[in-house]
């Protein structure tokens, strides 16, 4: 395939039983807006027990059913801030990180650089 193809995001995800996480890019079809999508999906009963909530700046997730949460440290975390006329969209927490340094004046690449890989094993 030619990664220059043009495919619309349906044809590029159908038969991927497991797109997992995912960031999407892109611009209103008249070329006068931006546009930002995250999705997620989950293997495990802990990653698959979590929805969207919406938030003044952004959204964040949250457990389904909090009575099934063992562990929220890698699945609860905001994908999507608002930071003044800018917008934070990550896989993780790392959001927060971002948001963080952003707010005190910082740069981005300076947050990232005090965040290691996840801890959670590939899969």
């Amino acid at each position: 395939m030619n990664v220059y193809e043009v495919k619309t995001m349906a044809e590029r995800l159908c038969g991927n039983t497991y797109p997992g996480r995912g960031i999407v890019l892109g611009v209103t079809e008249d070329g006068k807006k931006a546009v930002a999508a995250y999705f997620i999906m989950g293997r495990s009963v802990n990653s698959r027990n979590r929805v969207f909530v919406q938030e003044p700046d952004g959204i964040r997730t949250e457990a389904y059913d909090p009575s099934k949460m063992v562990d929220p440290h890698l699945i609860i975390y905001h994908p999507v801030r608002e930071a003044g006329c800018g917008l934070i969209v990550t896989n993780g927490d790392q959001t927060d990180t971002i948001w963080e340094y952003l707010a005190k004046g910082e740069s981005w690449e300076a947050a990232l650089r005090t965040r290691q890989f996840e801890d959670d094993r590939p899969n």
